[in-house]
């Protein structure tokens, strides 16, 4: 059995949600080829709305944001219309929706936007990494680097999902921060090479993030917005220094960013507890905790040690549509198959079995 305090209701934002889960944002690769998430889309998510708080896999706010093949936009009328299904299918089955937003900077390829153009960063610095695409791994290309007028377009792209999303029924947006793609990218020393006021010390590295952050929640309402972070995680060719360099990095990101009373903050967590903690005692509202190899056993550990309010499901909910279910009867839980995740189609993506009642 998970512990009870999992099962405790919980206020973020303007949710009442039912409980301390919620589904963790996984790219899934099922977007239509113009980035519209279709009836399959809205049936995945609809399927595990008992989780309450549905975080989506990453949406592109542009052209240039696009990083895989397959992945969802919502900054066109037509992905507008996709996601309203999506909304009103998990609203129908009582669950929130977040649709997390995400620019990938430079882990891109040519290949796999609309526009085919050359992909865009901080700075000129190749990531060193392969990405997938149609023709099968290809290696990415030298971004180009963002000037400062297009930092500021790109910032208006942000904010014109915000609302793209709020028009399709969204219940919020997850800006995604994490992971890699171009916020990370601005954070990251071995990334952003800047010397204009996006770059070279901790408060110009996050001057974009913040700035992202800002136009968001002015134009949606702080209370509908979260924001994902990964302190030190070294994804997408990056490299954060030192625990010292990461930690003053970071406090001075969340400090800033807790000024703007955001619904949550959404960490994914590699190691570093007493950052951890730190940002905790330093966020007003809600934090949501991920990590990489947690079991059933230890999913209400951040709760109960005071370090989260919530607690993301990724593989678990992925493979168990009705993970809520199967935690709180001790059931047991559907195998993750690898091989489906990004191929497409119904396989691995809708037709996870659900328990049988007695």
């Amino acid at each position: 059995m998970t512990a009870p305090s999992l099962w405790q209701p919980f206020t973020l934002g303007r949710l009442e949600l039912p409980h301390r889960l919620a589904l963790a944002p996984m790219t899934r690769n099922r977007a239509e080829t113009d980035g519209t998430p279709g009836d399959l889309v809205a049936e995945y998510y609809g399927q595990r709305a008992s989780l309450g708080l549905i975080i989506t896999e990453g949406t592109q706010p542009s052209d240039d944001g696009q990083g895989y093949f397959g992945t969802p936009g919502i900054y066109t009328e037509q992905h507008i219309a996709g996601w309203r299904k999506v909304a009103d299918t998990v609203h129908a089955n009582g669950g929130a929706l977040y649709i997390q937003l995400m620019h990938a900077g430079r882990i891109s390829h040519p290949d796999n936007t609309p526009h085919h153009r050359q992909p865009v960063a901080p700075s000129a610095i190749n990531p060193e990494q392969e990405m997938f695409t149609a023709t099968g791994p290809q290696p990415i290309p030298t971004p180009r680097e963002l000037s400062v007028a297009e930092i500021q377009s790109t910032i208006a792209e942000f904010r014109h999902a915000a609302a793209s999303a709020i028009a399709a029924g969204a219940d919020g947006v997850e800006i995604h921060g994490a992971n890699g793609y171009l916020l990370h990218q601005f954070l990251s020393p071995n990334a952003n090479h800047r010397k204009d006021s996006y770059g070279g010390n901790v408060e110009n590295r996050s001057r974009f993030a913040i700035e992202v952050a800002q136009a968001v929640a002015e134009e949606i309402g702080a209370d509908r917005v979260g924001i994902r972070l990964s302190p030190a995680m070294p994804l997408g060719g990056l490299d954060e220094g030192d625990t010292e360099t990461v930690r003053l990095q970071y406090h001075h990101l969340v400090g800033e960013l807790a000024k703007l009373q955001l619904a949550f903050l959404h960490v994914h967590h590699v190691g570093d507890d007493e950052l951890l903690r730190s940002l905790r005692e330093a966020w007003p509202t809600a934090v949501l905790v991920v990590r990489y190899g947690r079991g059933r056993e230890q999913i209400a550990d951040d709760i109960d040690a005071g370090l989260a309010d919530i607690a993301p499901l990724g593989r678990f909910a992925l493979a168990n549509p009705d993970v809520v279910e199967r935690l709180r009867a001790g059931a047991p839980l559907n195998e993750l198959d690898p091989a489906t995740l990004y191929v497409g189609g119904a396989a691995g993506y809708t037709d996870y079995p659900v328990l049988t009642p007695a």
